[in-house]
């Protein structure tokens, strides 16, 4: 969540590693009620305007972290999910794979509360990932996220390229 004021404080809140545990339930609406804010203060209107638009983390990420990750039910998450951020779907979503080991090496700094979680959670999240790309209800591709960041968005823009 971000790039709107609402959606910063949310992040702020959802991220912040002093929290601690937080309900699985309470993260899911929060993450929903960002995006929502999202799609009605910047995603609609750049449609509107003709824009396309690239969105980092959305719907999928919230079925994979709290559905297949935290063990709530995927189909309801992608139906509440719908409801509550409102559309559009997007015409493509790249998941980027990479091992749960080798991705903890790539974390700046200190974790934040949702990098923090242990890796079989993370493990969990990887394979939800993987669960949607193959069977989800949006156009999903799995590109691999090893090697430099050059290599990765050379396979990166061959999937996008294909929908523009």
């Amino acid at each position: 969540p971000g790039s709107t004021t609402t959606g910063d404080r949310i992040r702020s809140i959802l991220l912040d590693p002093t929290l601690g545990s937080m309900g699985v339930r309470t993260e899911l609406l929060l993450y929903l009620a960002a995006r929502a804010q999202l799609v009605e203060e910047r995603i609609r209107p750049a449609l509107a305007a003709g824009e396309d638009v690239v969105s980092d983390r959305f719907l999928t990420a919230t079925v994979a972290y709290q559905g297949y990750g935290g063990g709530l039910d995927p189909a309801w998450i992608w139906r509440v999910g719908r409801d509550a951020v409102g559309g559009p779907d997007p015409d493509l979503c790249v998941l980027l794979d990479l091992d749960v080991e080798t991705a903890r090496t790539r974390i700046p700094g200190t974790p934040d509360r949702m990098e923090a979680k242990d890796g079989a959670f993370h493990e969990r999240v990887r394979e939800g990932f993987r669960t949607i790309a193959e069977h989800g209800p949006l156009r999903c591709v799995l590109v691999s996220a090893t090697g430099t960041p050059e290599e990765v968005a050379g396979r990166v823009w061959r999937e996008v390229s294909r929908v523009l």
